[in-house]
């Protein structure tokens, strides 16, 4: 078993970029882990190495799991921007949205590949992603991402290279507009973020965003888009969130994550694209089951912040 194990993370980013979703992407490798443990009697490893062998059981997996899903997607995928004002609307149930997954789940150590493979796990390519049907999201992970050779995909998928090469050209087709992400973060305008957000100096965090910057909160299909209007919808909310704190999570999908709490107790966890200078987008995700996956404590008592 110890040696499906040393798969286990490079298998849990090919089930996270198939599927959405941190909680399904560990429940699919489980499974493919699982499977193969109970039939390595029946594997034969001069037909295809174990890593090949793993990675077609968990492709199984995904598509099995994906048969009748809906697509997940993000706040901006499901309608335009809309407007400051207190309603959200009603919100969506969880498979709805893309969810993130803590990078050290899924990118690799070696910081060689890590700034490659972190711009395939930020949350825009994820979304992009489930535009795809699973045999072309299959296709472009295992080419594009882990650089498989065709001959290996064809093998796996148990098709011929040039399906996979068909395939794979529909698929970079329907992602070419994916933006890139932002590179290197400033840590100094993170703790400026963070402690604008802690007193909840509207001011002050505008400032941080650039001009085009959204703001989104899954479960809520509402988000908005500039800086003005996100100015407006903090003055209007009479300060909900005032007196909250952001512990560091880490990094979500290649982007700064703060676990945010109200009263000691969590409230959302927060992921902070940054591009250049200044913030691009914040996700606010409205669900508390995020915080073990990301080893947050479920509650936050903190030193009281100066004039407290």
């Amino acid at each position: 078993m110890e040696e499906l194990e040393r798969h286990r993370a490079e298998l849990t980013g090919y089930c996270y970029r198939m599927l959405g979703s941190g909680f399904e992407a560990e429940d699919a490798v489980q499974e493919t882990l699982v499977k193969a443990w109970r039939g390595l009697d029946r594997y034969d490893p001069d037909r295809a190495p174990l890593r090949s062998w793993l990675f077609q059981i968990a492709t199984n997996v995904c598509v099995d799991m994906l048969r009748g899903a809906q697509r997940r997607a993000r706040a901006m995928d499901l309608g335009p921007a809309g407007s400051p004002g207190p309603d959200l609307g009603p919100p969506l149930p969880g498979h709805a949205w893309v969810m993130p997954i803590p990078d050290r789940r899924v990118l690799p150590s070696d910081p060689a590949e890590l700034a490659v493979e972190r711009e395939t796990v930020r949350l825009a390519f994820v979304a992009a992603l489930q535009h795809l049907p699973p045999r072309q999201r299959a296709v472009l992970i295992l080419r594009d991402v882990l650089r498989w050779s065709a001959a290996e995909v064809a093998e796996l998928l148990e098709g011929s290279v040039a399906s996979v090469n068909s395939a794979l050209q529909r698929a970079r087709a329907t992602l070419s507009e994916v933006p890139a992400g932002g590179g290197e973060v400033d840590r100094r305008l993170l703790e400026r973020y963070v402690d604008a957000f802690e007193r909840y100096d509207v001011s002050g965090l505008v400032a941080l965003l650039h001009e085009d910057a959204t703001m989104s909160m899954p479960p809520f299909a509402w988000w908005l888009r500039g800086r003005e209007e996100i100015r407006k919808a903090m003055l209007a909310a009479d300060a909900p969130c005032g007196g909250s704190r952001l512990v560091p999570a880490g990094t979500a999908n290649g982007c700064p994550a703060f676990g945010q709490y109200l009263g000691g107790e969590p409230f959302a966890l927060l992921v902070v694209e940054v591009s250049g200078d200044r913030v691009s987008a914040t996700t606010t995700y409205l669900d508390t089951r995020l915080f073990p996956l990301f080893g947050l404590p479920m509650s936050f008592a903190g030193p009281p912040r100066i004039g407290e």
